[in-house]
């Protein structure tokens, strides 16, 4: 098989396809399909290597506990490699926002703030609930981040950083653990028109070494890690700002929020979509 003819192929199982869905979304796979077993296949970008995709999608079981690796390998290209594109149409989300793929550049929707991502392996094309339900609470909190100084954590695509810019923020800084996310936020920096000078991209993990204050923070990643960002989260905001939290399952609203009034921050709003929740929170004066 020739080196730039394949993708890498992931056989998943789970106890529900809801379960499966949300692991082959947040994971980064480029396309998926059933088996005849109702399995999921699952398919990604040869430019890593299978052991990343494989700790990629190890990394999420904890929370989604009854998904298992069946088996994993190489398969050649198809038609996929154009018609895959076609997967990506324009999305409305909200009152304001339209996700596009670069490719579908001139086909926005009128009178929408158009967001360009390219979907490559970084979390964060906008076709997953939990980013919709961030960029939903960005556009309804907009008079609280035109403006303002705007903090992405697990920045992925680095969509929430654009978004607030869009909406009129003074300066993004996104952040991200893996480094190799870093070259996508770039590539969609420029798709969006978006410089240097208002958008600074940095590996840190979380808010850990962040000593820099700001009005907003957005992050849209999972419980574990949003949890033990709360403290630094309260150190970092400035007191009349935001916090906008989402990658969080329904079930657990009541344990986030309490930890969240435990570390002080207060909740001001929140949205679900199936079973995905996010809310925005406020300091505790």
């Amino acid at each position: 098989m020739n080196e730039s003819s394949y993708w890498w192929e992931v056989e998943l199982s789970a106890d529900s396809e809801e379960e499966l869905l949300s692991v082959i979304d947040i994971s980064g796979s480029i396309g998926s399909s059933f088996n005849s077993e109702r399995n999921a296949l699952a398919y990604y970008v040869n430019s890593n290597p299978i052991e990343y995709w494989i700790g990629v999608i190890e990394s999420l079981m904890p929370t989604f506990k009854s998904v298992k690796i069946l088996r994993s390998g190489k398969i050649e290209y198809r038609s996929w490699h154009v018609d895959w594109k076609e997967a990506f149409p324009p999305l409305d989300v909200g009152d304001k926002f339209v996700i596009l793929a670069p490719w579908h550049r001139g086909t926005e929707s009128a009178g929408r703030i158009p967001l360009y991502i390219y979907p490559a392996t970084a979390f964060g094309t906008g076709y997953h609930e939990s980013t919709q339900i961030a960029l939903k609470l960005l556009e309804k909190n907009k008079e609280k981040i035109h403006g303002r100084k705007v903090a992405d954590i697990g920045t992925g695509s680095g969509v929430l950083a654009i978004a607030s810019l869009k909406l009129g923020a003074r300066f993004a800084c996104a952040r991200d653990i893996d480094p190799t996310v870093l070259e996508e936020v770039r590539n969609n920096m420029k798709e969006n028109e978006i410089t240097d000078e208002s958008m600074e991209i940095k590996t840190g993990d979380l808010l850990k070494d962040f000593h820099n204050n700001v009005d907003v923070i957005t992050a849209n990643i999972l419980f574990g890690p949003l949890c033990s960002m709360l403290p630094d989260t309260v150190r970092v905001l400035n007191k009349e700002g935001i916090a906008i939290f989402s990658g969080l399952l329904v079930r657990e609203r009541d344990d986030f929020i309490a930890n969240a009034k435990e570390d002080g921050l207060t909740l001001k709003e929140e949205l679900s979509e199936n079973e995905w929740w996010g809310a925005c929170f406020l300091i505790c004066i």
